[in-house]
């Protein structure tokens, strides 16, 4: 006998939460929003607005499908399932923080604030989910991984950075798929899917007025960018940006102490040291998003 299957909705904690955990009370968070000129209300108004998008994603669950909810600090101890659908309620960046740790299942972008969040991965309002666990087509987003030598991997939506774990200069090996190869000191590496062209990698592509076409959030290649590479006797600043297809490899040899993480969260990272070798490509895995 199969089992049902189980929607697990995501969130994270509202920034009024996070304070009072903080300053130990409601009291206490008020008056540090007071001292820094801001208001109790607002932070209220979209405490509310979450719990209310909670209450009705809640309800439109199937009586008899089983159900998880999973905190976005807790991702990383939360075991998913093959049959499990993903609900996620929350900011774009939820969707990203989340679909590292999946391997197929689809995932429900809900947007609680649809004035205040962009909804580029969260397009449903709450009300949504209703007809949406009764019926749905899913959009395939390509995702970026990075292995190490040792065996050690990253998945991510947006993009990887690797780089100094400080601000201090990264040195490294790089080597793109086209054959060409550059000794680099730079403030880091970033590799971005077609997700992440509308983030961090489109600001470098921006700011150096790039020529690159950059991916759609459905092509399967990457963009990369080394980030403000310097010219010495012993490090260039020729082979600096590209595109990656779906077969290519991009291949950085560190020669200093490196770190690389995924999306932004610098608390979830591999360490490399000098000689190791990381191989960054176009993920087999895709985010299945639910449109």
């Amino acid at each position: 006998m199969s089992l049902p299957p189980r929607a697990v909705v995501v969130h994270r904690a509202t920034e009024l939460t996070e304070l009072v955990a903080r300053h130990g009370t409601r009291q206490q968070a008020g008056f540090f929003l007071t001292s820094r000129g801001r208001d109790l209300a607002e932070l209220d108004a979209r405490h509310q607005a979450q719990q209310e998008a909670l209450a009705t994603v809640s309800a439109a669950i199937p009586l008899d499908w089983r159900r998880a909810v999973a905190e976005r600090n807790d991702l990383d101890r939360f075991v998913f399932g093959p049959e499990d659908l993903v609900i996620a309620v929350g900011q774009d960046g939820l969707v990203a923080n989340v679909a590292k740790y999946l391997d197929g299942q689809p995932v429900i972008g809900v947007n609680p604030e649809p004035g205040r969040n962009p909804g580029v991965l969260v397009p449903h309002e709450p009300g949504a989910v209703l007809e949406l666990l009764h019926g749905f087509s899913v959009e395939e987003r390509t995702m970026v991984v990075a292995s190490t030598d040792d065996g050690q991997k990253l998945l991510a939506l947006n993009e990887v950075y690797v780089g100094h774990r400080t601000h201090q200069s990264a040195r490294y090996r790089l080597a793109s798929p086209e054959g060409l190869e550059e000794r680099q000191s730079s403030s880091g590496l970033l590799v971005g899917t077609g997700t992440g062209s509308t983030g961090w990698c489109r600001s470098a592509w921006q700011e150096r007025r790039s020529s690159l076409s950059l991916p759609a959030a459905t092509d399967p290649a990457l963009c990369w960018f080394v980030r403000e590479a310097w010219p010495s006797p012993a490090t260039g600043t020729d082979c600096t940006e590209g595109l990656l297809a779906s077969s290519d490899h991009l291949m950085l040899t560190a020669e200093s102490d490196l770190v690389v993480f995924g999306d932004g969260i610098e608390s979830d990272t591999l360490s490399i040291g000098w000689g190791q070798r990381v191989d960054i490509t176009v993920a087999d895995i895709h985010l299945r998003l639910v449109r």
